[in-house]
């Protein structure tokens, strides 16, 4: 069985029969209202219908519902691309850019040989201890400072 349904000329839900209120304007056009507060609101309050957030018209205003058949526009990705720099080529560039400055020798040995003293550091400490070097999981997180007081704000 279809049951005819009006729309509400205020908030546009559906009025089934038995409901509702036709009120007739000063031109002659009969506008149907579904609620008390449609009837208020529309001729009383004088209140457009767009203004209010639970109406359809201020749903259909700010693009509310109905978004399974819209499908977004995907962003492309964007391609970084080299140039050439006037009085260079492409490839002097990129060769450039590859080339690392090479350290010398004194300075690697340096570090080494701080590589190797910490090492041979942290091996005796776990010798010392007897126990093997903590893991990260056992590792307690750092402790809030007392600078705070009961009510989580700052000192005076």
């Amino acid at each position: 069985m279809v049951v005819k349904t009006e729309l509400c000329a205020f908030s546009e839900y559906r009025i089934y029969p038995g409901h509702g209120q036709r009120y007739i304007r000063r031109d002659g056009q009969p506008v149907l209202l579904s609620t008390s507060k449609c009837k208020r609101l529309y001729i009383i309050n004088k209140k457009k219908p767009a203004k209010l957030m639970w109406t359809q018209a201020w749903r259909r205003l700010n693009k509310k519902g109905k978004d399974e058949g819209i499908v977004k526009k995907k962003a492309r990705k964007l391609v970084k691309v080299q140039r050439a720099i006037v009085g260079t080529s492409l490839e002097d560039l990129m060769k450039k850019k590859l080339v690392s400055k090479p350290k010398s020798a004194p300075t690697e040995a340096a570090l080494k040989e701080v590589k190797e003293r910490a090492k041979a550091a942290k091996k005796t400490a776990s010798v010392v201890k007897g126990v093997a070097p903590p893991t990260g999981a056992n590792i307690p997180k750092i402790q809030k400072s007392t600078t705070f007081n009961a009510r989580g704000g700052s000192k005076r």
